[in-house]
């Protein structure tokens, strides 16, 4: 059976914390779908979504096995129509975990046969966090250092 991880997430931007848990994944996972989902908590993304999946899809072109989708539902049930029954999830702090935590427990009673994977965010990448990367990118700081590919 093949083992196929779903990555959901705003990625508003994708930083290279996402991209190092994705790497990552793959020594776990025989699929990875980057999962890039229409948030309805958020009104308006800062970095268009075609922007976003142009900038992913080329960071890992030389990895067939990751896939970089849309969607816009609940994600156990993307998980299941794309037969993904893992959810890798990183995580950079308890505060990530206590949010963490509460989803993974609302997805599982959704899709039962969904099992969350966490993976702790590398030391380097753990100040990482895409509110913060827009704000400097709205005011010209240079965000290079963040993000796996160049705006």
């Amino acid at each position: 059976m093949k083992r196929i991880a779903l990555f959901p997430g705003s990625f508003d931007p994708f930083t290279k914390g996402h991209e190092d848990i994705v790497l990552r994944g793959l020594q776990l996972f025989d699929e990875i779908i980057i999962a890039i989902g229409y948030n309805s908590t958020k009104s308006q993304r800062y970095f268009p979504i075609d922007l976003m999946i142009s900038k992913i899809s080329e960071t890992f072109e030389m990895y067939p096995q990751i896939k970089v989708q849309t969607y816009a539902e609940l994600t156990a049930a993307y998980a299941k129509k794309n037969n993904a029954n893992f959810l890798l999830r990183g995580l950079r702090n308890t505060t990530d975990f206590e949010y963490e935590n509460s989803i993974a427990q609302i997805t599982k009673h959704l899709n039962n046969k969904l099992e969350s994977v966490f993976l702790i965010t590398a030391p380097q990448f753990a100040a990482i966090n895409s509110s913060i990367i827009r704000e400097v990118h709205r005011y010209q700081g240079d965000v290079s250092a963040f993000l796996p590919y160049s705006l």
